[in-house]
């Protein structure tokens, strides 16, 4: 099923914090005005609000005022009616949430990106390259995306033949750091979404402590030689034409879990 369809497809009941990235403002007013009659709609209808506020920041106005739609408007909102009951309304201004800086990613939105966005939105946050962000946005990201990176001397990135050019050949993004005289590439394609297969397991009795004690070996130390036998190994020397694209430092990743609330515009307007 196609993206297009799978969102013709989505209610307000289907919505979940992952598949509402799928759907724009008009489509949220859509869902509503479609489940205004349904009862569970109606007695939950703030918990579906907290659904969309996932990917949308969700502001109702107080104030309904041309002039204050005109501003909310202007900032980029979508504003309508959505029907709590059958006396009550409520005047609603969405907006989908943006996705510009590397705190803006979560677990949820980071398949709705393409390789070329997640390189820009690095692009505009970063300073010391990829080890310079933190583990937990990391995590994110290689949930989403293959990413990998190697720094080179400047004259050595480009080598024809070389990662940078099979890499590129292969539909990776590319964003390169400039480190002195040396460039940090890091490399982002995306991942395919692919649900975990679910295993189950014939269940057995828990093992008794004394079949625990029984199952457990001593480690054989026989042969390991005592640290003060094991003579330190001689540096090797440092050189700059030992070092390639390959040999020099590629790092590959793997991925974790958080949820971030982004605030809404309200006090930021001036009635």
């Amino acid at each position: 099923m196609n993206q297009q369809t799978e969102k013709k497809t989505l209610t307000l009941k289907t919505l979940t914090k992952n598949n509402v990235w799928d759907v724009q403002e008009n489509d949220i007013f859509r869902m509503w005005e479609g489940a205004d009659k349904d009862i569970d709609i109606k007695d939950n209808a703030r918990h579906y609000i907290d659904m969309i506020k996932s990917a949308f920041i969700v502001e109702e106005l107080k104030d309904e005022s041309p002039a204050m739609k005109s501003k909310y408007e202007k900032l980029g909102y979508t504003i309508s009616q959505i029907r709590l009951g059958e006396n009550s309304k409520i005047e609603l201004a969405i907006k989908k949430k943006a996705i510009m800086r590397v705190n803006d990613l979560t677990y949820e939105n980071i398949h709705h990106i393409t390789a070329a966005k997640l390189i820009e939105v690095l692009d505009r946050n970063f300073g010391g390259g990829w080890e310079s962000l933190s583990q937990s946005i990391r995590d994110i990201i290689e949930r989403g995306f293959d990413i990998s990176t190697t720094t080179l001397p400047k004259d050595r990135l480009h080598k024809p033949g070389g990662m940078y050019e099979r890499k590129i050949a292969d539909g990776y993004e590319v964003l390169e750091v400039a480190k002195g005289t040396w460039v940090e590439a890091i490399f982002a394609k995306a991942k395919p979404e692919m649900e975990k297969p679910k295993m189950k397991f014939a269940s057995s009795p828990a093992p008794s402590e004394e079949e625990e004690e029984e199952d457990e070996l001593p480690e054989d130390t026989y042969n390991k030689p005592d640290e003060d036998d094991i003579e330190p190994e001689e540096p090797t020397e440092f050189n700059d034409d030992d070092i390639t694209e390959e040999n020099y430092r590629t790092t590959f990743s793997i991925s974790s879990d958080p949820d971030e609330e982004a605030e809404g515009l309200a006090d930021y307007i001036e009635e």
